[in-house]
C-alpha cells in the first residue's frame, strides 16, 4: 500500500512541475482597421481669367434695299481678354456642375466691301467696329481621376451671350486713288442675347485642402445676330456668329474641402504582459 501511494504522489509532482514551466499566453485582441470617412459633395466658388482668340464666321448687310444682300469681302475679329466667376457644387468624386458668368472685353472688328461709292464707280470700304460679350453658362464636368495633386477633367456648357456691338464706321475710297474718299458714315451698333455652347478640358491642381488652381482650354460658339443699323443706303448688317478659343487660368475654393477626409485612428489597446506560472 505504501508503494502505491508513493507512486501516485510521484506522478502528481511530475505533472505539476511540467505545468509550472509553461507560459500563460494572454488572449490576442486585434486592433480595428483604420477607417476614412470621405465626403465628396460640397459647394465651391470659382474665379477665372484668360485670353480669347476669336474667329468671326462672316458678316452680311443689305445694300440699297432689303432685297440686295451682300457679303463682306473680308471680316476679322481680334482677340480679347476675359474675366469671370461662378458658383458650383461637387456632386461626387467624379462629377460636378457650376454656373459661370464671363465678360469678354473689347474685341476689335475690321472688314471691307467693294463696289460703287459717292466719289467713284470702283471703291473699297474700310469698316471698323468692336464688340463686348457677356456669357452666362450652366456647365457640367467629369473629373477623370486623381493623379497626385492633379485632376484632369472634361466638360460642356450651354447658355446665352449678350453681344454688344459698338458703332460701325464705314469709309469708302476710290480704288485708283485711296485719298479720294466718301465721308465716314456711322452705323449704329446692335445688341442682343444669343444662344451659346461651350466645350472644356483642363486640370485642377491641389494647392491646399480647400483651394485648387484650374488651368484649361474652352471652345465657345456664339450664334449669329444683329451687327449694325441702316445709314446712307447701307444696312442693316448681321454677323454669322463667332468662335472663341480660350486659354484660361483660375482658382476654385471649396467650402468643406478640409473636411473631405476625416481620419479615425485605431483605439489604444494595452498590451498584456505574459504571465509565468
Amino acid at each position: 500500500m505504501r508503494k502505491v501511494l508513493s507512486g501516485v504522489v510521484a506522478v502528481l509532482l511530475t505533472g505539476t512541475s511540467g505545468y509550472a514551466a509553461d507560459i500563460y499566453q494572454p488572449e490576442v485582441i486585434e486592433a480595428p482597421v483604420q477607417q476614412t470617412i470621405v465626403e465628396t459633395g460640397g459647394w465651391y466658388l470659382r474665379g477665372d481669367m484668360g485670353w480669347s482668340y476669336n474667329k468671326i464666321r462672316g458678316a452680311k448687310y443689305f445694300q440699297g434695299s432689303n432685297g440686295n444682300v451682300r457679303e463682306f469681302d473680308s471680316a476679322t475679329l481680334k482677340s480679347g481678354f476675359t474675366l469671370g466667376g461662378g458658383v458650383g457644387y461637387q456632386i461626387n468624386d467624379h462629377f460636378r456642375t457650376d454656373v459661370t458668368l464671363d465678360y469678354m472685353f473689347k474685341s476689335n472688328f475690321r472688314g471691307s466691301t467693294s463696289g460703287g461709292c459717292g466719289v467713284a464707280v470702283s471703291c473699297t470700304s474700310t469698316d471698323v467696329a468692336s464688340l463686348t460679350a457677356l456669357s452666362l453658362l450652366a456647365n457640367a464636368y467629369v473629373d477623370i481621376g486623381h493623379y497626385g495633386a492633379f485632376t484632369p477633367y472634361v466638360g460642356a456648357g450651354i447658355g446665352g451671350t449678350y453681344v454688344r456691338w459698338n458703332d460701325l464706321n464705314n469709309t469708302s475710297c476710290e480704288d485708283g486713288d485711296p485719298t479720294n474718299c466718301d465721308p465716314t458714315f456711322v452705323h449704329r451698333g446692335k445688341k442682343s442675347w444669343r444662344f451659346t455652347y461651350a466645350l472644356m478640358a483642363g486640370a485642377s491642381i491641389d494647392m491646399t485642402c480647400n483651394l485648387k488652381a484650374d488651368v484649361g482650354y474652352r471652345f465657345r460658339h456664339v450664334t449669329k445676330g444683329g451687327m449694325f443699323g441702316y445709314n446712307a443706303g447701307g444696312g442693316p448688317g448681321y454677323d454669322k456668329g463667332f468662335y472663341s478659343h480660350e486659354a484660361r487660368a483660375g482658382l476654385r475654393y471649396s467650402f468643406n474641402g478640409c473636411d473631405q477626409q476625416a481620419y479615425i485612428p485605431p483605439a489604444e489597446i494595452p498590451i498584456e504582459q505574459p504571465v509565468y506560472k
